[in-house]
């Protein structure tokens, strides 16, 4: 790392008052900050001691606070400039994510693909642009990690992994061994050290989290059986990564210290898994509550994304994997009503950072290792496509479940990724391994995860689209049990008008679902039994999970004209030929939503003067249907002068 030659340790009047800072700063800022540090070429003596502890960490903020306003920072009397190299090369990252992923998707094949592409365009070893700090990014890398894992957890529930707990254990624990197992069988007649085989099998072992829920959620199967499979498998291998790095550094000279350290690692784990879970079950949700009565979004942002950073950030603190804590944070959201709005907020700020996770990736491979290890990288990837294919789709077959859903599962977990690089990185500081195999692992995940993209994306087809839809099965529980959401009518805003709307629904036995934002409301529909969902009606998620595309009247109810507008404006995506009702405030909001699509607009003021005329006019004797004929005529002259204007 570039810096200050200076190595003394801080001062410890400098450790007392960063501390102070880390209680006021949180546990958030060790990921957002620490990655300011390193593109800081005079404060690598800082960064340095950013791995002897957690002192150091609100320093950070005050640097950051300093280069956002361009001022010099003082450290130890030094001025220190901001360095605009590293925004330079930010803006470098997105450039290839958006290059990467936009010709991916001219070419019809998964993001992820552009972006690992794209970040091999700018990488060290390529010619052309090129950033000049590449692990400057890799903490922000595991910004995305995190959202992505945090969303997930949102979209599952406890008895989503609970129906698959069996296989999930047998497909990650047995089929960790099986792989290590197979290695050591392949080494023996190639000719690898045993030590090497070894390695090879557990790196080989371990599919990448990030890159199969990135292609479930893209094809819209994560609540599938198989989806779920995958996912209990890929979270029971992130727990064993645990167990295998420690266990790692002693091989070959393995010992009871070296187990006792094993059982301990474990036993940490559940000692903090357990009581954080049960206590973030009773207090997140609580606070949500109360966060969502304030009906302020941003705030509502920034909590979950405290909860879901805070959570990760414990976990990696007790030596367990931030993917995990930040499963864990989402999956006790999403037994509250919140989830799907949680969801839906995250989803744009989960999608930059997942793409600057997979350019990264792309940053650190070397094509020039594809070539002069060709007979160790095919080798890597016989065993990462066609080993763990056949261990997790035997597994999985043997464990009950169709054929069709053991070949889903088998090639979704072929590829290796992020924890493949810790495990390798472990060998290698051991001394067991050299840059070869290093180099290769990371040569091997990315043609891997290109091989996986395209046997996810194709052999679906391959075994018959009708095999598919009968293994799918969607346990989510919504929409609720017994409803059936087809011709349906969706309520956006449950106020006084959406209540009354409700309660004619309601006399006339037709079904309809509400979206609406306040959460008393909110529980006042469930206990009466009413399907409905939290969150912001202009949520594309939301919508889906309403089933807008199969409703028969959508109505909007919703009191500001931005948000109507705005939900509008996806509904016609998402539901083109379902008429939609809006009610308005004056003309010009009326013509806004017309314009967007709305089949009627309802105006308070207009059906306000026609009922005041035909309640003047009975007093009269004026027969009834004379009355109404006015009336009519009445509203369609108000919709001409409204078109006309």
């Amino acid at each position: 790392m570039r810096g200050c030659p200076m190595s003394a340790p801080p001062s410890k009047w400098l450790r007392l008052t960063c501390a102070a800072e880390y209680i006021v700063s949180g546990l958030t800022s060790h990921v957002l900050f620490h990655g300011f540090l390193r593109a800081l070429p005079p404060l690598g003596h800082i960064a340095q001691h950013c791995s002897h502890g957690l002192w150091y960490l609100p320093c950070s903020k005050s640097i950051l606070t300093h280069v956002i306003y361009e001022a010099p920072v003082r450290v130890r009397g030094v001025a220190v400039q901001p360095n605009p190299v590293f925004f330079v090369d930010l803006a470098i990252v997105f450039l290839a994510a958006v290059a990467g992923g936009t010709l991916a998707r001219m070419a019809g094949q998964p993001l992820i693909l552009g972006y690992v592409l794209g970040g091999i365009a700018i990488g060290p070893f390529t010619p052309g642009p090129t950033i000049s700090e590449p692990h400057a990014f890799e903490l922000f890398a595991d910004i995305g990690v995190i959202l992505l894992m945090f969303s997930i957890g949102l979209e599952f529930s406890i008895k989503d992994l609970a129906r698959v707990r069996w296989v999930a254990l047998a497909g990650g624990l047995l089929g960790i061994l099986l792989s290590i197992g197979l290695a050591v069988a392949m080494g023996s007649l190639i000719g690898w050290p045993i030590m090497q085989s070894i390695v090879i099998g557990a790196v080989t072992s371990i599919a990448s989290t990030m890159v199969l829920v990135r292609l479930l959620v893209d094809r819209g199967e994560l609540r599938s059986v198989h989806g779920r499979i995958m996912i209990g498998i890929v979270l029971v291998e992130d727990v064993a990564v645990v167990a295998m790095t420690v266990l790692m550094p002693a091989l070959g000279e393995f010992d009871s210290g070296r187990l006792l350290l094993i059982g301990q690692a474990l036993v940490k784990a559940v000692l903090i898994l357990v009581p954080l879970g049960y206590l973030g079950a009773k207090v997140i949700p609580y606070i949500l509550t109360h966060v969502a009565r304030t009906q302020n979004q941003e705030l509502f942002l920034l909590v979950t994304l405290a909860i879901s950073l805070g959570t990760a950030a414990v976990t990696q603190a007790v030596g367990l994997s931030l993917a995990l804590g930040a499963f864990l944070a989402g999956l006790i959201i999403s037994a509250s009503e919140y989830a799907h709005e949680t969801l839906a907020r995250l989803l744009s700020l989960r999608d930059a950072f997942v793409a600057l996770f997979f350019v990264t990736i792309g940053i650190l491979i070397d094509p020039r290792i594809i070539v002069e290890n060709l007979a160790l990288l095919a080798a890597m990837i016989g065993l990462i496509v066609a080993g763990k294919f056949l261990i997790r789709a035997g597994i999985v077959r043997l464990s009950g479940y169709s054929w069709v859903t053991a070949i889903l599962v088998g090639i979704g977990l072929t590829q290796v990724g992020e924890f493949s690089f810790v495990l390798i990185q472990t060998a290698r500081s051991a001394g067991h391994i050299g840059s070869e195999l290093y180099n290769a692992t990371l040569a091997a995940s990315l043609i891997t995860i290109l091989i996986n993209a395209a046997l996810v994306r194709y052999v679906p087809g391959w075994i018959g689209r009708k095999r598919l839809v009968r293994a799918q099965l969607d346990t989510s529980p919504w929409p609720p049990e017994g409803e059936l959401l087809h011709q349906h009518v969706v309520v956006c805003g449950f106020g006084r008008v959406g209540n009354s709307l409700g309660k004619a629904l309601e006399a006339f036995n037709l079904p309809y679902v509400v979206i609406d934002r306040n959460p008393d409301t909110i529980r006042r529909l469930q206990g009466r039994g009413t399907p409905c969902l939290y969150g912001d009606a202009s949520h594309r998620e939301l919508l889906v999970k309403a089933g807008t595309a199969d409703a028969s009247l959508i109505i909007v109810a919703l009191p500001e004209i931005d948000s109507a507008a705005l939900a509008v404006g996806r509904m016609r995506d998402l539901s083109p030929k379902v008429p939609i009702l809006a009610r308005v405030h004056g003309s010009a909001e009326a013509e806004r939503l017309s314009a967007l699509g709305v089949t009627e607009v309802i105006q308070p003021d207009v059906e306000t003067s026609a009922t005041l005329i035909r309640h003047s006019l009975s007093w009269f004797g004026i027969p009834k249907d004379r009355i109404l004929d006015y009336v009519e005529q009445y509203r369609r002259s108000m919709e001409t002068k409204r078109q006309s204007s």
